[in-house]
């Protein structure tokens, strides 16, 4: 693939990623890209198997990577399009060239891949994220939501009476039949709802 050079226009933040997105116009083309460290408004990245750009953000198969450069969001197999290393703040090593290319993963594995497989060079950007406090559950509650994961719920054994009907006793089981009617009122429908006869 003969190498083509984009600017970037934007820095977008999308809903359940820990890092950036890169706006980029290839030639009247818009695109959207993991952002790298360093990138910024205005500047060209090129992307080709051709390329000898190797400013952060260019994409480039991992032939032509030297040893010891810093990539990121590299394909399994040519033309999948990156499935390796996109998390905010981090980077693969390429350690050796050959028939195969060996990268130091961010996990310590060494992993071999196919000298035709492209990756972007530098590191994702957004990194340190983990390191700010988030200060309040509510803001753990919303970040759980944007990756749609279910936040941490209180049981209902663990409550007072009077907050759960699940809740007192002192013991840590329920005490009575967990079972509900499908027609409960709002607030009693918890535990099993309408379950089916057991088949003796």
């Amino acid at each position: 693939m003969d190498a083509s050079t984009g600017k970037i226009e934007d820095f977008i933040h999308a809903p359940g990623r820990n890092g950036p997105l890169a706006k980029i116009d290839f030639n009247g083309e818009k695109v959207l890209m993991i952002a790298a460290e360093g990138m910024m408004v205005g500047n060209n990245v090129s992307f080709g198997d051709n390329s000898a750009d190797r400013t952060p953000g260019s994409v480039v198969s991992l032939s032509s990577v030297p040893e010891g450069s810093f990539v990121y969001n590299i394909e399994g197999q040519p033309g999948d399009g990156g499935k390796f290393v996109r998390t905010a703040g981090t980077s693969a090593t390429v350690v050796s060239r050959g028939s195969k290319v060996v990268l130091l993963m961010p996990s310590g594995e060494f992993k071999s891949f196919d000298p035709r497989c492209r990756a972007t060079v530098g590191v994702v950007a957004g990194g340190g994220l983990k390191e700010k406090p988030f200060a309040k559950s509510g803001n753990k509650y919303h970040a759980y939501r944007s990756k749609s994961k279910a936040y941490f719920k209180v049981k209902g054994i663990a409550m007072n009476a009077v907050d759960h009907p699940h809740g007192g006793g002192g013991h840590p089981h329920v005490g009575v039949p967990s079972t509900v009617s499908r027609n409960a009122a709002p607030g009693r429908k918890v535990g099993r709802l309408s379950p089916k006869r057991r088949r003796k």
